[in-house]
């Protein structure tokens, strides 16, 4: 199985590990089937993410993805973050093997689940916006 340089140096120079103590919203994705869990943790502000760190058990593709999927949406705005898909987070890591593609659908999904909880905590039903949240298929 080969890896993409950019896939190598987010496993090995993960960016945004971590969590954020105060953090304006928190989702978990897990993949029963593979064993991968994501917790990604955002600060929002005014309709901005100016930060997001994440913590991932799993394997080298599902560290890469998280990294690469932090790194997408710091800085914009909620509604872009939204915009990101599993795709991008491929294509920003110059390709996945077929195999591991799951692997950034969970960091899509664990951008979505945390800005779900993000509204929760604001109050606002997430569901018209966020969509609803699917634990990945392999």
């Amino acid at each position: 199985m080969m890896y993409s340089e950019k896939v190598l140096d987010h496993f090995s120079n993960p960016r945004n590990v971590g969590e954020i103590e105060d953090a304006d919203g928190v989702g978990e994705i897990g993949n029963a089937k593979c064993g991968d869990i994501m917790k990604m943790y955002l600060k929002i502000d005014k309709g901005i993410i100016t930060d997001a760190k994440f913590k991932t058990f799993g394997c080298g593709a599902a560290v890469a993805t998280s990294s690469m999927a932090t790194e997408l949406i710091k800085g914009k705005s909620i509604d872009d973050a939204l915009k990101l898909t599993n795709d991008a987070v491929v294509e920003a890591l110059d390709g996945l093997p077929a195999v591991k593609i799951h692997c950034s659908v969970l960091a899509e999904q664990a951008v979505r689940s945390a800005l779900s909880d993000y509204y929760t905590r604001q109050g606002i039903d997430p569901l018209p916006i966020v969509g609803e949240i699917k634990e990945p298929e392999e």
